[in-house]
């Protein structure tokens, strides 16, 4: 199960949210005996939140609140992930405290900050992030893993996708810095790769994932040579010692987006491949050229990205329209160690046994994806399948 935000957090004081009882019931109605559920980005610290109603993990309070629902998954064998989670510039002032957000660079988010509603803020520039302001928040994503297993997580999952701060460092059209955290390849991989070592050092690497997603333009990332940058930020993870690489990394398919057709996603990522020769290295290069002509894959893909992981025993997963007809032969053509499934989840507390079984799926309402009134809406009232449903017209025919 994919990480899915859904807002449905309660707040406990200005930009302190917990886990309730509704949180429990949802993440507990989609536990199955082996499955791998990953909650809603968490923020790991007062000043990482991007919006309101998520529950972070950064305070006694919710950690004592996350228990019931880790208990409620394990209820049913299963097991659960923490994301950890910190927004960088995508927030702004009032979600904290009045305080600029942060980011790699003094760049602000494209156009007007949606928030929930949804309602539009004007974007902010962010406020560069010092050296040692870059060691706290690395200190605060393995101090957050650690609450995270003391709240009866099983593990945690970094984020370093979908533009957030880990993100705002790998992207060049972002990342504008100077030091050793910018410019080159190698720089800007450096604070995902610390990030990953502070986080596998305080909880193990067994217990440590990281999502990416090279090809995602969610809060306007973009970056000129996803394929070699990507490429050799997966040589780095698997060149770590043993003890600090990640039991998977999870990864977006990239036809994939939010806002775009999949046709239109693919036209621009062409459009923004940047000619320039310095971005990978000659290793990376190497590398890649070697696992796409061994795949015959096009010119985007994960999949020469699962090749190098593969290296170093790191598992891969695979999210992004997947569906019953396309999900097992992946699986079965060694694109993925496991599929990740999203939307069809929420709709579907019991998707594992629809999917096994054959059975038609509950549509899906957008329009409760971020919240609803009342929090149930859209998040703990789908159906579980019985014969009553069979006859339904608006049950979807496939995955």
């Amino acid at each position: 199960m994919a990480p899915l935000g859904r807002l449905r957090a309660d707040r406990l004081r200005d930009g302190v949210y917990t886990a309730n009882s509704l949180n429990a019931e949802y993440y507990g109605q989609r536990a199955s005996k082996g499955g791998l559920q990953l909650t809603e980005s968490t923020p790991i610290s007062r000043r990482a939140a991007g919006y309101p109603g998520i529950a972070g993990i950064f305070t006694p309070e919710q950690v004592e609140a996350f228990k019931p629902v880790t208990e409620a998954v394990h209820a049913k064998g299963g097991f659960i992930f923490c994301q950890l989670w910190h927004a960088g510039r995508a927030s702004i002032p009032d979600y904290l405290d009045g305080e600029t957000p942060v980011s790699s660079s003094a760049v602000a988010l494209p156009g007007s900050f949606v928030g929930p509603g949804p309602k539009e803020y004007p974007a902010v520039v962010p406020k560069a992030l010092t050296q040692p302001e870059i060691d706290d928040i690395v200190q605060d994503f393995a101090a957050a893993a650690k609450r995270a297993i003391a709240a009866g997580f099983d593990g945690v999952e970094i984020h370093g996708a979908n533009g957030y701060l880990i993100e705002q460092f790998l992207h060049d059209n972002i990342n504008q810095r100077t030091d050793q955290y910018g410019g080159n390849i190698q720089n800007r991989c450096r604070f995902p790769l610390e990030v990953l070592r502070a986080v596998t050092s305080a909880v193990g690497s067994e217990r440590t994932g990281i999502r990416l997603s090279p090809f995602n333009y969610f809060h306007g990332t973009r970056d000129s040579d996803p394929m070699g940058h990507w490429a050799y930020l997966c040589e780095q993870i698997v060149a770590l010692p043993r003890s600090n690489r990640p039991a998977y990394v999870n990864s977006i398919q990239p036809q994939f987006d939010e806002m775009l057709s999949e046709e239109a996603k693919m036209k621009a990522l062409a459009a923004s491949a940047s000619t320039s020769t310095t971005a990978s290295t000659s290793a990376s290069a190497s590398l890649l050229a070697s696992a796409s002509a061994k795949q015959d894959t096009s010119t985007y893909s994960l999949t020469p990205f699962r090749r190098i992981l593969q290296r170093g025993d790191i598992k891969f997963l695979a999210a992004g329209n997947y569906n019953r007809d396309n999900a097992l032969p992946t699986i079965e053509n060694d694109e993925a160690d496991g599929v990740i499934f999203g939307r069809h989840f929420i709709a579907n507390p019991d998707l594992p046994r629809r999917l096994a079984e054959g059975l038609p799926l509950n549509p899906y309402d957008r329009s409760t994806f971020y919240g609803a009134n009342p929090p149930s809406k859209g998040y703990t009232d789908y159906p579980f399948w019985s014969s009553d449903l069979a006859s339904s017209p608006s049950l979807s025919a496939s995955a």
